[in-house]
């Protein structure tokens, strides 16, 4: 949810080098990073936790600190802390498509209108999209030229003044063919939507017979991985043993108990922990979720539109100290980074979205992506 303003934020943030240039074992290396970043994490008035991880790290490790809401003093927010982390979501909604894809349930060329709804179809067509032109490649890579509801100026507010509201993906689909048109032909530019994950999010329950969060955990076999924080809100039960939902902000208005609907459809919908996210990250870029090493080759191709040197399909690529990464963020302030170099995985998350630069500051040290 609304995660292309906050790329464009992260984007601009200069952020000073944090590693060392001579040469100290890595064990030694890794304590020193570990208590810089327990120190930097600290200091910090917001709660914030981070966990590292990855084929490239000898010990994985947690970093957190409790901290200030600006209204009540909160619990500390710990590695093991599920959050709502929007927009993170997109990463494996797009790695169950590739699941599907490499089982031959899905083609990623195909055209979207027969295989979504048909009431979803329509309103699509009513708004002007050509959905016999739109590919399932299209919507994940978002260069299927949709409007995207959430970045709106009016969907916030709109949000916010109805807190208890459960919206349907009929209901969002709805808000984005009316506030606005199609932005650019099919395959032609990146323009971020989550209304178009949304339509995925459909897809992929037509296609699998089952709820997008138990068809997510299926495909990707999240029990295999023995994530203790991590659920579908509405779709799935809160695991027995997970411990309760963080309170979440943005700056002083609390947004912890607005319905789950708002952003569970496909754009989001995942409650994780800062550890759960950092593994689940770790086991998608190291090819521990899918059958075959071409699909994540798939997965990472990039496309031929404009702006597909950024974004592939669900996720965002960069390049820093001559190392490529991968990373995703979510609107309510988590971000989740893989380093295929140094096969490091770092997830950080926040309960105060005023805290998000600062979040990303300390995940890009943590995976030594930090900007010179």
């Amino acid at each position: 949810m609304f995660s292309a303003s906050i790329g464009r934020l992260f984007w601009a943030i200069p952020i000073a080098l944090c590693v060392s240039m001579q040469p100290i074992a890595p064990a030694f290396a890794q304590a020193l990073r570990r208590d810089a970043l327990q120190a930097e994490v600290a200091s910090d008035p917001r709660p914030m936790a981070l966990f590292v991880t990855g084929k490239g790290v000898a010990s994985p490790f947690a970093v957190s600190a409790a901290g200030k809401d600006g209204v009540a003093a909160t619990l500390a927010l710990g590695p093991d802390t599920p959050v709502r982390v929007a927009s993170n979501t997109k990463t494996f909604v797009a790695a169950t498509v590739l699941r599907l894809w490499e089982q031959g349930r899905i083609d990623l060329d195909a055209a979207i209108g027969p295989l979504m709804s048909p009431r979803l179809d329509e309103l699509m067509r009513s708004g002007g999209y050509d959905t016999a032109r739109i590919t399932v490649r299209h919507l994940l890579s978002h260069s299927a030229g949709i409007n995207d509801h959430a970045q709106d100026e009016r969907y916030l507010p709109l949000v916010l003044s109805q807190p208890a509201r459960r919206w349907t993906r009929e209901d969002q689909v709805r808000l984005a063919v009316t506030w606005g048109k199609p932005l650019d032909p099919p395959g032609t530019v990146f323009h971020y939507s989550d209304t178009g994950y949304i339509l995925v999010g459909d897809i992929i329950e037509r296609v699998t017979g089952q709820s997008l969060g138990k068809a997510v955990r299926t495909q990707l076999q999240l029990d295999r991985l023995k994530l203790r924080s991590t659920w579908w809100e509405i779709l799935e039960e809160k695991p027995r043993r997970a411990p309760g939902r963080a309170r979440q902000f943005i700056g002083d208005a609390e947004v912890t108990d607005i319905d789950a609907s708002v952003d569970l459809h496909g754009g989001g919908g995942l409650v994780m922990s800062a550890k759960d996210l950092a593994i689940l990250t770790s086991a998608l870029f190291e090819g521990r979720l899918f059958e075959r090493p071409g699909t994540l080759q798939e997965m990472l191709r990039q496309g031929p539109h404009k702006g597909a040197d950024g974004y592939r399909l669900g996720v965002f690529v960069g390049r820093a100290n001559a190392r490529d990464y991968y990373w995703h963020s979510g609107y309510w302030g988590s971000v989740a980074y893989y380093v295929p170099d140094t096969g490091i995985a770092v997830a950080g998350v926040t309960n105060n979205q005023d805290a998000y630069r600062r979040l990303v500051n300390a995940v890009r040290k943590a995976a030594g992506v930090a900007a010179p």
